[in-house]
């Protein structure tokens, strides 16, 4: 067994300023000399890119369905031998999903910080902090932060409106000066934010003046079991588009890559750079191609590569916005339709709205391989899918995986430590 000191960061519904808080933490314990590990609840690709610009190392995902709660109880395990503090953050509110945050949490024991944005509110604030500390009477609660307080007065208000067995962790005032843009999927990338290293620094100073400047209690740990995984890559070149248009990658899943005996290396259509020529197999990651599609239609160095590579029956395998980068034409919110790669047949057009969003799972040969989707456009092809995926806590008809020769594509993002033999068929161009 491992202790280390741990919080959970939830909320009573998205857009509370959970990620703002969490990285404020960690860029401030890190200032410290402290070694931080983050990790996100759920499936989400942009909020991990702030926190490890944060805390200076790769933010893994916790799922107690797509990851598994043995696989969540051994990334806890190997980070609470490395690290001196532990962050985790939630998803949606508290106790939103099937499972929740709430779940996770009592899992594995972390004392929960309820980020709770009280602009518009007063004395409700008590009500609410009370509601999510005893709805679930074994969730470790650890206290209360009020953010985007707008006076002293107010702040004195809210924690005055607590009840006396709630712990409050302090307030943060309301300021453009620390939150974070966001667009259609979420927050913006890290890199597209050009002063994120002021904003953390200002949160964490911010947040140096509360409760949280003092570590949380130790959480006791197992210990961790190492995986022997077979080298069913040895040898693959596996070449990965990485770019503000292809960016929606989980660590976990290049780890996976490489433990499997790949060697991966990295280039940019948005760059116009080529295709490894000596590349095995290809990854198109999702990403944002919709507001780079005018320069990824223009840049035919990568183009050429891409189409060459799949011409040579090479493993090529897409998810969600790299498989869009495949289609024949790629319809923008504004309406503009533009040219793609055409290696797959159809159109794709964005929505106003989200078009599927949830967990998922593929089940092939090598058994079940779960994922999640979220994507805001609507796909027009003429082909029959391959499998289809079905959904973890609905009925409702979950993705299509395509198959054109040695190419692979839908919009589910496959977490791939799930299923490793499943993986490595999909870099084969083997049957899965």
């Amino acid at each position: 067994m491992s202790a280390c000191p741990a919080l959970f960061i939830s909320a009573p519904a998205s857009g509370q300023g959970k990620t703002t808080i969490t990285a404020g933490l960690a860029r401030y314990h890190r200032r410290l000399g402290r070694r931080v590990r983050v990790f996100k609840t759920g499936p989400d690709f942009l909020d991990p890119m702030i926190l490890a610009r944060a805390s200076g190392a790769p933010v893994l995902s916790l799922d107690l369905w797509m990851v598994g709660e043995s696989a969540c109880r051994n990334l806890l395990a190997q980070a609470a031998q490395e690290a001196d503090l532990i962050l985790i953050e939630g998803v949606m509110g508290l106790f939103d999903g099937t499972p929740s945050s709430a779940d996770l949490a009592t899992a594995f024991g972390v004392p929960v910080l309820a980020v709770i944005s009280a602009q518009a509110m007063a004395q409700t604030f008590g009500a609410l902090a009370f509601g999510l500390a005893r709805f679930q009477p074994r969730l470790p609660f650890h206290g209360v932060l009020a953010n985007r307080v707008g006076s002293a007065r107010h702040a004195q208000m809210l924690e005055e409106s607590l009840p006396p067995e709630l712990r409050w962790c302090g307030h943060i005032c309301a300021s453009d000066e620390i939150t974070l843009p966001d667009r259609h999927l979420g927050l913006h990338q890290a890199d597209e934010i050009a002063d994120l290293e002021a904003r953390l620094e200002r949160a964490a100073d911010t947040l140096a003046a509360t409760a949280l400047a003092d570590l949380p209690p130790a959480v006791e740990f197992s210990t961790p079991l190492p995986e022997a995984l077979p080298p069913l890559l040895h040898g693959q070149h596996i070449a990965i588009a990485r770019d503000a248009a292809f960016s929606f990658i989980y660590p976990a899943n290049l780890a996976l890559l490489e433990a499997l005996g790949a060697r991966l290396s990295y280039f940019s259509p948005l760059a116009d750079e080529p295709l490894p020529a000596d590349a095995d197999a290809l990854y198109l990651p999702g990403g944002y191609p919709e507001l780079h599609a005018a320069a990824l239609a223009g840049n035919a160095t990568s183009a050429a590569s891409i189409r060459a590579h799949a011409t040579a029956d090479k493993p090529l395998v897409a998810e969600c916005g790299g498989m869009l980068y495949l289609l024949e034409t790629l319809t923008d919110a504004q309406g503009i339709r533009t040219p793609m790669l055409g290696l797959l047949p159809g159109h794709a057009t964005m929505q106003k709205r989200f078009t599927s969003l949830g967990m998922q799972q593929l089940d092939g040969l090598h058994g079940p391989l779960t994922g999640h989707t979220f994507h805001y456009s609507k796909l027009d092809t003429p082909l029959a899918p391959l499998r289809s995926a079905t959904r973890a806590h609905s009925d409702a008809p979950g993705e299509a995986l395509f198959r054109v020769g040695s190419l692979v594509a839908s919009y589910m993002h496959a977490y791939w430590p799930s299923n490793p033999a499943f993986t490595a068929a999909l870099f084969h161009g083997e049957a899965f």
